[in-house]
């Protein structure tokens, strides 16, 4: 294993309750309601096919950048007061960095949702930084974990990636990766390849390495 991929929402930080919150004063600002099924459509996708989204389910001929600034400007406002780590975050990723391990943060989420996240997770724990404004083909195609192993000059196929959304499983699966999913919103079942979890309590470097050393 030459290095360790994380994802953010719903796998390092608890935002997808404030994803849903945001969502549902937008969408009320289209004249629309939002509801947990419409937030299962989009877990783990990026900003424009969530914003396409809202427009197409509540007819508004609101303009897309608007939108997607009123969402924006939501998260900012919720996330500068703090966000909670998932259960076993903040262990596993104390513990990748004493390994010396290589790391990146894989996002759908734009840089400034990112590092306002950020504040709370750690940078430190970082050594490379992937967001949603910095690929043409978000999640769930492979270009962001591509992107990831680039920027560290490691093989993807010698990574491995942790995931909660189906997407985002997708996503590094296709770029070769190994997988450790945590299921959050939408089940992911089991596959070659991939471990499936219900908490990052239940992994360790030593999990993350058995996992890489599997026969595809």
């Amino acid at each position: 294993m030459d290095a360790v991929l994380f994802d953010m929402d719903g796998l390092l930080v608890d935002s997808e309750k404030i994803w849903f919150q945001v969502e549902t004063e937008v969408m009320g600002r289209l004249g629309g309601e939002w509801t947990p099924l419409d937030q299962e459509q989009l877990v783990g996708g990026s900003m424009p096919a969530t914003v396409a989204y809202m427009l197409r389910v509540s007819g508004s001929p609101a303009d897309p950048g608007d939108v997607a600034a009123w969402m924006l400007e939501g998260m900012i406002r919720r996330l500068a007061e703090g966000v909670a780590l998932m259960p076993g975050a903040a262990e596993l990723l104390a513990a990748v960095r004493r390994a010396g391990l290589p790391t990146a943060l894989v996002t759908s989420s734009s840089r400034e949702i990112a590092d306002a996240c950020l504040e709370s997770i750690g940078r430190h724990n970082f050594d490379r930084l992937v967001t949603g404004d910095d690929v043409r083909r978000p999640k769930p195609d492979p270009e962001p974990y591509l992107t990831a192993a680039r920027l560290l000059g490691v093989d993807p196929a010698r990574c491995v990636a942790l995931e909660d959304s189906p997407n985002g499983v997708a996503a590094a699966t296709a770029a070769g990766c190994r997988v450790v999913a945590v299921p959050s919103v939408l089940p992911i079942p089991h596959a070659p390849g991939r471990l499936v979890v219900t908490s990052l309590h239940e992994v360790g470097v030593e999990v993350l390495r058995e996992l890489a050393a599997r026969e595809a």
